[in-house]
């Protein structure tokens, strides 16, 4: 190269600099604790909540859905706080169901819930990671599974395996991962089988999101989040928690 386009030795060292600035800015970052706070109306949030508040927090809003009372109707107050940071109170693991909507069934307003959405409400690994960063980076200190009645997946799942259909596309991935519950409910002998394998798959699923080393399980065993399990009742309005 010659000299006219060779960059000169200042530019070059000056671009390694911000190279080398940027990598240590982006570790130092990804080091940095996790920011755990309280949701408030406005999305400001200083002081730390715990799983059982948090808890607490969602079945209270739950009532007021229910109840067709909601607390939260302004949704432009704090979305200037929230274009800067978000710090939801909990992590919702729900099903894709078009009926089935976590932040209006829990009353809460944008920023307080970090929703994980598919089809039967079970936990793959993209599901997991997004689960991760929810607990990791984001703080929150509570995950909710939620089931709901007459689940079009878990009765999919039955209805295959009952039959030994073979289905289109992608479809069978789902279906396998809902069959240990299906399988569970057999076992159990209910008198209602859809909603004996609607409760296992969610119980199956927090089970494997408590053992789900290391960033889950760790945080619950040092009780910084806590895992559970919902079914909510699509033609009440109302989560029962499992």
């Amino acid at each position: 190269m010659c000299d006219l386009h060779r960059p000169s030795l200042s530019r070059r060292l000056s671009r390694r600099g911000l190279l080398t600035a940027v990598a240590v800015g982006t570790l130092a970052g990804a080091s940095a604790p996790p920011f755990r706070a309280e949701a408030a109306s406005d999305g400001a949030r200083s002081k730390a909540i715990t799983p059982e508040e948090a808890l607490a927090r969602l079945l209270d809003g739950n009532g007021r859905y229910a109840a067709n009372a909601p607390a939260n109707r302004d949704f432009s107050a704090g979305r200037a706080a929230r274009a800067a940071a978000q710090h939801p109170i909990a992590c919702i693991v729900g099903c894709a169901d078009a009926r089935v909507a976590p932040d209006f069934i829990f009353d809460q307003g944008p920023g307080d819930l970090f929703v994980v959405r598919v089809a039967g409400n079970f936990v793959n690994t993209d599901g997991l990671a997004s689960l991760e960063y929810g607990v990791s980076v984001l703080g929150a200190p509570l995950i909710l599974v939620l089931g709901h009645s007459e689940c079009g997946a878990v009765k999919a799942t039955i209805d295959v395996m009952r039959t030994k259909a073979v289905l289109p596309g992608h479809l069978p991935v789902l279906v396998e991962a809902i069959r240990p519950a299906v399988d569970l409910a057999a076992k159990a002998r209910a008198q209602d089988p859809l909603a004996e394998a609607i409760a296992q798959n969610v119980r199956h699923t927090v089970g494997r999101l408590e053992q789900s080393g290391p960033i889950i399980a760790e945080a619950v065993a040092a009780q910084r989040v806590k895992v559970v399990g919902g079914f909510y009742d699509i033609a009440t309005g109302k989560v029962a928690l499992l």
